[in-house]
């Protein structure tokens, strides 16, 4: 079994990459005769040749260039892991893991994520999209450090900062439903036309589907963006968070029908992270960072706009 070192991998990469032992030497501050005992030791040991040393120049050997691939991987792997090792030294964490939920305004909740780790460039962000209650069990199952989400807050294994309010708005496209969109409509009048839902991403979903109406027919979407597609082309209705659809709004292509019986449903969209678990000092900083900035959505948001009352001759 061969037991070359990383030291001798070393001299392998420098050789092949400034095509000489020379060259490979300085750029390793080692002498010339180390770095060619070390290749020569390789090879011996593996039972190839690497190297074509007959030309003025080094050259790869065939089998030479298949392990040179490797090399380079493993090499980078063991650079990463020294600087895990010096950052750890320094307690600064070098990855932060952050999902980020299905009522997240992406705009205002990436600047603030940008401005942090632009200030932390030691620590790398790492960055999931999760829907319903998926960012909750990326939370608690460990495989996240911060997530931003709507939050559970009867759970004592979470402590939370605040960073505004999500209206989720049940809406309509025109002529979508055969009557006025209005204040008064029932979950019995809506049965008979599909209704789109976010599919959750938690392999264990912890909840039952919010604001569905019972044997109505069903489309599920991975997330808010194509269920606002598909009602935007009269294909479903739905409740959709009200950042996404401002303009739509405005503009008269999407119909509020909230009203007595669809109130739509205020969130508190919040900045979550366990409190039965030990933080790094990055983690920290980012958990101070979010609540100096708290909250960062407009007031409006937090408002589920009502359906225009029908006209009397409607009725």
């Amino acid at each position: 079994m061969s037991n070359f070192t990383l030291h001798e991998l070393q001299c392998f990469n420098a050789v092949v990459l400034d095509g000489g032992f020379q060259a490979a030497a300085e750029r390793l501050h080692r002498s010339h005769p180390s770095v060619f005992a070390a290749v020569a030791k390789l090879e011996r040991q593996l039972g190839l040749d690497l190297l074509d040393r007959s030309g003025y120049r080094v050259q790869l050997t065939e089998a030479g260039h298949a392990f040179h691939r490797k090399v380079r991987f493993l090499l980078h792997e063991a650079e990463e892991l020294q600087t895990y090792a010096a950052q750890l030294a320094m307690g600064e964490e070098a990855e932060l893991r952050v999902v980020l939920g299905d009522l997240c305004p992406l705009p205002p909740v990436l600047e603030m994520l940008s401005r942090f780790f632009a200030q932390c460039p030691q620590t790398r962000l790492h960055l999931q999209f999760e829907t319903v209650t998926g960012p909750w069990e990326r939370l608690l199952e460990d495989e996240a450090d911060l997530i931003v989400h709507r939050v559970p807050k009867s759970d004592v294994r979470m402590e939370w900062i605040d960073l505004g309010r999500v209206a989720l708005v049940p809406v309509v496209a025109p002529g979508f439903l055969p009557f006025p969109p209005d204040t008064d409509i029932t979950p019995q009048r809506m049965q008979a036309f599909t209704q789109c839902v976010v599919r959750d991403s938690a392999r264990h979903p912890s909840e039952q589907g919010h604001f569905l109406v019972e044997g109505a027919p069903r489309s599920s979407v991975p997330d808010h963006l194509m269920k606002k597609e598909l009602i935007l082309h009269g294909m479903a209705w739905g409740h959709v968070p009200r950042f996404m659809i401002e303009t739509e709004l405005r503009d008269g292509s999407l119909l509020s029908i909230a009203g007595r019986h669809f109130p739509g449903v205020v969130e508190e969209l919040s900045a979550a992270r366990r409190r039965d678990r030990p933080h790094g000092p990055v983690a920290d900083q980012l958990w101070d960072f979010l609540a100096r900035h708290a909250p960062v959505l407009r007031p409006t948001l937090g408002r589920v706009p009502k359906a225009k009352k029908a006209p009397e001759h409607h009725r």
